[in-house]
């Protein structure tokens, strides 16, 4: 089982956040900060199977504007994938 950890511009969630949830991944979000000074970050956690994980990646980069389209400075979204040794839904 893997965690796609992606901190993105809190602008860019909701687009990402359907387009894996239309394909049945489960996504948890959350407020985060990033940089000195900045806000309007989210995170999304995901977790899946690990034969899943570049479809996610996949949906996630897919989501993302363009550098031309978009400041490509609050464009960026962070991405890490880690691996879950145990997961519980109580």
């Amino acid at each position: 089982m893997k965690m796609i950890l992606a901190i993105m511009p809190t602008g860019l969630n909701e687009k990402i956040s359907k387009a894996l949830l239309d394909s049945q991944y489960r996504v948890t979000k959350f407020a985060s900060t990033a940089g000195f000074l900045a806000g309007g970050t989210t995170t999304l956690m995901v977790v899946s199977g690990a034969n899943k994980v570049e479809d996610g990646l996949n949906l996630i980069r897919e989501q993302i504007p363009a550098s031309e389209e978009i400041d490509s400075a609050h464009a960026r979204v962070t991405i890490y994938v880690l691996n879950v040794i145990d997961f519980d839904r109580v």
